[in-house]
């Protein structure tokens, strides 16, 4: 799907390209976490396996909010949870199908309130923008809060190398940032981290006394950032939602940081995807009942910002000049397919991350991606490209959890099948296709199941060396018994019994 009615002198391109810088490995020498190229999560997944610590962390983490959230949830809306979410999904659904539509109407109200609106096809576009913009303004100094997005088109390293520094000020991101790391969570970035390591950093980045109370190191951070505040030319955001029938921007935050980068400077820039967009109040109202609650456990969250263009005359405080900066980097090629067209219903509150094994097991760097998790690897690949991305999809047991969670009712579960069947196509060999087909056959048809049935006793009885079980298969079976032990199929099977006990067949 092409948008319809877009403005083609929005789609301009401002200034020149910034070179792309290298971008640095953590300080424990980890390797690049987000890596161009053809990525395989199996090579790294093994690494993170080994760090029992790092696991523990994690599953305790992600366990304790994934429980807020069905408490949050029961409580506000008790038995009323399923249909709440499929509201959230229809609205975010109905608002993706007619894109084009509400993209021309939030454009014409934000840009009848004072805010200047840029639209970005690229991901190298949206941060050509933003640094022109900043040349424009001689900005030295640039504060930042949390922005999935920009994470995405990795602007940081692009202001840097423009020599602009860059102050991320939300708590996690700022202690992610001195210590060279990157987020492995969406809402939660710094879940792979310990006190320590805070601690560590704090005492070599900034000159702080070591103290691993966390008291103690907010109050570090405050000190260290209040400053910034005052000195930035620029404070750049991401956004939440834009509501379509005022054209405004809605940020959601749980520190106070958001409204210090949206208002102390005399420029402020959003960088928003496009599939952010909702029809109007109401619809957001809905939204944000399920937001917070779903990402923490919240039933809102702490600042709950609505900016409809820059200061006026009459008000006191706010920027000077906002810019709007609307990102495409493939969302449109996600549009144009029906199959996975509701992958851009998501909110990113991380609720399918907090409930999925997969991703408390290996936790977010393994997924070599800003987005992580069922959604990540549901996106990464539409967004990135599959062919780079073909084992993403592969990481998910299937069972749901994530379906269940998501506040928007996405079938991650559903997406993800289609993509490996989109992979398999691709990538599979031809005796891969082959002994797909044949199992596909061998399912479909009565007797060619029976027949396969009694095949696949007879193999595993061979390779068991007359044991009922076993402990190591040949060859691509050698998988399944690495960690666990293959029990033989029952000599008679469920399907002979019921039969004998005069059960119809069919």
């Amino acid at each position: 799907m092409v948008l319809s009615g877009a403005r083609p002198l929005l789609w301009r391109r401002r200034g020149r390209p910034v070179n792309q810088p290298e971008i640095p490995t953590s300080v424990d020498g980890k390797p690049i976490l987000f890596p161009g190229g053809k990525y395989d999560i199996r090579t790294r997944a093994d690494v993170f396996l080994q760090d029992e610590v790092l696991q523990g962390a994690v599953r305790e983490a992600t366990t304790l909010k994934d429980q807020a959230r069905r408490d949050a949830l029961e409580q506000a809306f008790g038995d009323d949870v399923a249909e709440i979410r499929k509201l959230a999904g229809a609205i975010k659904q109905h608002t993706i199908d007619h894109l084009d539509h509400y993209l021309e109407q939030w454009i014409d109200r934000a840009e009848a309130a004072g805010t200047r609106v840029h639209l970005a096809t690229t991901a190298q576009e949206a941060n050509r923008i933003v640094v022109e913009i900043a040349r424009e303004e001689r900005v030295r100094l640039c504060v930042k809060s949390k922005s999935m997005v920009t994470e995405e088109t990795q602007l940081v390293p692009q202001l840097e190398a423009a020599g602009i520094e860059t102050v991320e000020t939300d708590l996690g991101e700022f202690i992610l940032q001195i210590d060279h790391d990157a987020p492995s969570h969406i809402v939660m970035p710094m879940i792979h981290k310990d006190r320590s390591s805070v601690a560590r950093a704090f005492e070599k980045v900034l000159g702080a006394r070591y103290t691993e109370e966390p008291e103690e190191l907010t109050a570090i951070a405050r000190v260290h950032l209040r400053g910034k505040y005052r000195e930035a030319d620029l404070g750049i955001s991401g956004g939440n939602f834009l509501v379509a029938e005022s054209g405004s921007l809605v940020i959601c935050t749980n520190e106070g940081n958001g409204r210090f980068c949206t208002s102390a400077p005399k420029t402020h820039i959003a960088m928003v995807g496009i599939e952010k967009l909702i029809p109007g109040f109401d619809d957001l109202s809905v939204l944000l009942h399920l937001l917070a609650r779903s990402a923490t456990g919240q039933p809102l969250t702490c600042y709950t910002q609505i900016l409809t263009g820059p200061k006026q005359p009459q008000e006191l405080d706010g920027p000077e000049q906002m810019h709007v900066v609307l990102v495409d980097a493939g969302r449109t090629k996600i549009l144009a397919d029906p199959e996975f067209r509701s992958a851009l219903r998501c909110i990113r509150c991380g609720a399918c991350l907090n409930a999925c094994p997969v991703y408390r097991k290996v936790t977010g760097h393994a997924y070599g991606s800003v987005y992580s998790g069922p959604i990540g690897a549901v996106i990464t690949p539409l967004l990135s490209g599959i062919d780079e991305n073909q084992t993403l999809p592969e990481a998910s047991s299937l069972c749901g959890a994530c379906n269940e969670a998501c506040p928007v009712d996405i079938d991650l579960s559903g997406l993800l099948v289609g993509l490996r069947r989109k992979i398999r196509k691709r990538r599979g060999s031809w005796l891969e296709r082959m002994a797909l087909s044949l199992l596909g056959f061998a399912f479909s048809h009565t007797i060619s199941y029976r027949i396969a049935s009694k095949l696949q006793r007879f193999f595993l009885l061979c390779i068991s060396g007359g044991s009922r079980t076993i402990h190591s298969a040949p060859g691509p079976f050698s998988g399944w018994t690495k960690d666990r032990d293959l029990n033989l199929p029952a000599r008679i099977s469920f399907r002979d019994r019921w039969a004998r006990k005069g059960g119809r067949i069919r």
